[in-house]
């Protein structure tokens, strides 16, 4: 069985590494959020494949420890957010009202 990584795990790693030697404002790591994401959709765009360096899949693991990272400096429990957005979203309606995208 696979260890899941914590988001505790990803925030220490990135202070070993000097990414919070200094504070870092909320827009940058928004701005680094978009850019994993941006990442993502030119990995489908070119259509690198799974398990090639830069896919994806990694493109979205990116992503994901980007916001476990800035989850855990900002003292935001991830986790619970994640469980009370989810059980939001499970009262609303088809396609949230009839959106598009």
């Amino acid at each position: 069985m696979m260890n899941i990584v914590t988001s505790e795990e990803v925030h220490n790693y990135a202070l070993e590494k000097g990414w919070w030697d200094k504070d870092r404002p909320i827009p940058e790591l928004l701005c680094l959020l978009h850019s994993e994401a941006s990442e993502g959709l030119e990995a489908y765009r070119n259509d690198i494949k799974e398990g090639e360096k830069h896919c994806l899949s990694e493109e979205l693991a990116d992503l994901v420890i980007r916001i476990w990272d800035m989850s855990k400096a900002l003292n935001i429990d991830i986790a619970k957010a994640l469980n009370e957005k989810h059980s939001f979203n499970l009262l609303r309606g088809y396609r949230h009202g009839g959106k598009i995208c």
